[in-house]
Formats: structure tokens, sequence, C-alpha cells
């Protein structure tokens, strides 16, 4: 099994906030991130996918190809967007960095099985010190 990644960035803005909390709440759990007025990220995300070499082109799957996946299904949905309010995928869902990673996979994991290879995880750095990783079920 052979693992072949690309990496693509994008900036979107969300606020962490549960409406069922006040706001002294959800500003002791979730700090500057639940301002009322939302806040923003520069994202990097990596989406691994995995399978076996084809003999006849050498490819895993075609990283051109994946790229068209990424910015079809994914990239021109959330990239200069507010998650919270702008993502079909993302609506009614919290935009933590965890769910986003969940609702991308679920996102591409069909078109890349289409590709004739499997998605093996998902990776979304948030911050320089905080990112996440997803694997699937």
């Amino acid at each position: 099994m052979v693992y072949i990644t690309r990496k693509e960035t994008f900036s979107a803005a969300h606020k962490l906030s549960r409406p069922d909390w006040s706001n002294e709440k959800n500003a002791e759990v979730f700090g500057k991130c639940s301002n009322p007025n939302w806040h923003g990220h520069n994202y990097q995300l990596w989406v691994t996918v995995k399978g076996e070499i084809n003999p006849e082109t050498g490819f895993v799957a075609n990283l051109a190809e994946i790229s068209v996946l990424l910015k079809k299904f994914v990239l021109d949905k959330i990239d200069h967007k507010n998650l919270d309010m702008d993502v079909d995928f993302m609506r009614g869902k919290f935009s933590s960095t965890e769910v986003l990673a969940v609702e991308i996979w679920k996102q591409l994991e069909g078109p890349v099985r289409e590709l004739g290879c499997l998605l093996h995880s998902i990776k979304i750095q948030e911050t320089d010190k905080n990112s996440v990783e997803y694997f699937g079920n």
C-alpha cells in the first residue's frame, strides 16, 4: 500500500459558540474563539489517499485529479467563507477543526474512491500550534 498527500490552503471564518449557553459560559469554555463578531484562520489542509500503484501510470492516483476533487467538493465551498453561515456541509454543525475534518472526509470519500484509491486521512492545521487528523470511522 502506498500513501500520497496533496496539500492545499484556505482561509475561513468561524465562531466557537453554543447558542444554548450564555455568553459568559461560551467565553469561559472557548475563550477568544467565541467572539460574537467571528474570527478567522489561514488553514492548511492535507488529504492523503492510499492504494496500489497502477503499473501503467506509476501512480496511486493522479494528484492533479485529487486537486480537482478538492477544489470542487471542498475548497470552492470553504475558501474565504464563513464556516458557520456559508458552507452547505457545515450548516447546523459546530465549526471546530475536529468537526470540519470529519465533514471534509464525508465530502471526499466517495469521489476519491471513484478514482480507484481510498481516502486515508484528512489533516487540518488551524494555527501554528494546533492541528487535527481524521482517519475515517
